[in-house]
């Protein structure tokens, strides 16, 4: 009975360590992301191009490219993110890969007009040696009434 007792709460203290540990990556996935927008906004670069795998992909509403075209569009301001007004942030995590999905509000300026659309853009992070990467950046036009699941 005793082994019994003491195997119980060893699955339970595991179960309890594992959920922090969750916890804590969702929170640090979503201060890299929240952070992603700033550097975006700030049109930064040289630390999009560390945050960027280099095998990254960006879905947006006039085409799908990788991550040299990407840092390019930012430089030049082509597209230029001024302000992403994030209004709900969802987490999964699987291993070492982690989707986000925020629900935005985007202020930019593309081609030298101003635009305003509502999105959910969806975010895939990949743990590697140097920290979290981001594979994939999809934006997906959505009504303002638009939720997402938790």
């Amino acid at each position: 009975m005793k082994k019994w007792i003491i195997g119980l709460l060893l699955i339970i203290v595991g179960v309890q360590l594992s959920f922090a540990q969750d916890s804590a990556i969702e929170e640090e996935i979503k201060n890299l992301s929240k952070t992603k927008w700033q550097w975006m906004a700030d049109k930064n670069v040289d630390k999009l191009a560390s945050l960027f795998h280099d095998k990254s992909k960006f879905v947006h509403m006039s085409g799908t490219w990788k991550k040299d075209e990407e840092l390019d569009i930012i430089k030049t301001g082509s597209i230029w993110y001024k302000k992403a007004d994030v209004h709900d942030v969802a987490v999964e995590i699987v291993d070492d890969v982690v989707v986000l999905w925020n629900r935005i509000t985007l202020n930019a300026v593309v081609r030298g007009n101003d635009a305003k659309n509502e999105f959910t853009v969806t975010e895939v992070y990949k743990k590697d040696a140097d920290g979290w990467k981001l594979l994939a950046l999809t934006f997906s036009t959505v009504r303002d009434t638009h939720s997402i699941k938790h």
